[in-house]
């Protein structure tokens, strides 16, 4: 196992891992980016330690930061511990030093607790160059949502069952190791590349959360009076009603990802107001009136099964996540659909390239 070099700016997860601060530029100093020496190749920048990151290749951008491209600096002695030694490419995730709300290294540490689990990006280093935080995983290929778009917004029957198939798998996992995710979304869902192209990967876990101690085994306690966390669109309508999120609250966010794929849409977007919360508010007052039924409306009628079920947990339940993929499978036996990896894009991707992977 790699030792991950990273600042401990969040004790919630108390690792056993040692978090040792690399450097402390002042507060009041404009973030900037690691500067070029001159034995850099061009447009590439010493970073993190073994890898070179590439300025000119930016692969995302948000309220944490910026990502761009990099791979590992092959020219370096002493890197066999990391992938071999072999050519690396990975993303650079950079996050201004003394950021409001700092993400990176709270991060870090759950993909160390995600560690080795399928669909889990590989996280190579952490900690702080410069004025910034810096996160180094796997490069992947385009998101869920991104291949929605190339796919003329809409899915087919069988690729959407084989993507929320892999997306219960995913976050069961995550909830197996006593974290929710809390902004489940198409745009954190990614599939991987090369020899891993046929599988979903899930990202961006800043806003993860505990749900149970694991030296206790005890649950979170119920409260109300919360903020909404994550996005209003797949939200729980508990989560907008302020309840405490838990297991149950990711499982409701993928079943509307499932009707967004399947719709093309959902009934509560493009929802107009002059500030933020009357926006939840209506997004949540038409999610509250939209029944089940009408939502899921000349699709299978076993997917509102799969939504009553979700909808039907209690706070602290455990999801039977076998049920939930077996009414996927249900599905996919009564309309002929294989799990073949065979995806809308599938064919569309073969004479196409993406012009950007993204973390």
């Amino acid at each position: 196992m790699l030792n991950i070099p990273v600042t401990d700016t969040n004790n919630t997860l108390n690792t056993s891992n040692n978090f040792v601060l690399t450097s402390q530029p002042p507060n009041n100093q404009t973030p900037m980016m690691p500067t070029p020496n001159q034995n850099s190749p061009d447009n590439q920048i010493p970073v993190a330690e073994y890898f070179l990151l590439n300025y000119k290749q930016k692969l995302g951008s948000g309220a944490f930061g910026q990502i761009y491209y990099g791979t590992l600096d092959t020219s370096l002695p002493n890197i066999s511990h990391i992938n071999g030694g072999n050519p690396t490419e990975v993303a650079i995730k950079l996050e201004p030093f003394g950021a409001k709300h700092p993400q990176l290294f709270y991060e870090s540490k759950i993909y160390m607790t995600l560690e080795n689990g399928i669909g889990i990006p590989k996280l190579y280093w952490c900690g702080t160059q410069g004025n910034y935080n810096i996160l180094v995983i796997d490069l992947l290929g385009p998101s869920l949502e991104d291949l929605f778009n190339f796919c003329e917004r809409k899915f087919t029957l069988k690729t959407s069952i084989l993507i929320v198939d892999q997306m219960i798998a995913r976050i069961e996992f995550v909830h197996s190791k006593n974290f929710i995710h809390r902004d489940i979304k198409p745009d954190n869902f990614l599939i991987g590349r090369k020899n891993k192209k046929n599988t979903i990967y899930v990202i961006d876990f800043g806003l993860a959360k505990r749900y149970k101690d694991p030296r206790t085994n005890m649950h979170i306690p119920y409260r109300d009076g919360k903020s909404l966390t994550g996005t209003a669109r797949f939200a729980s309508i508990n989560t907008h009603l302020g309840i405490e999120q838990s297991r149950r609250d990711d499982l409701e966010s993928i079943a509307y990802v499932l009707m967004y794929f399947l719709r093309g849409g959902l009934p509560w977007q493009g929802v107009k107001a002059k500030v933020l919360n009357e926006k939840y508010n209506k997004i949540n007052e038409i999610k509250i009136q939209t029944s089940i039924e009408s939502l899921c409306e000349g699709f299978p009628k076993e997917i509102q099964t799969f939504m009553h079920y979700i909808r039907d947990l209690r706070f602290d339940d455990k999801p039977d996540y076998n049920y939930l993929r077996k009414i996927l499978r249900d599905i996919a036996d009564q309309y002929n659909i294989e799990f073949d990896h065979n995806y809308d894009w599938t064919q569309k991707t073969k004479n196409y390239s993406f012009n950007k992977d993204k973390m």
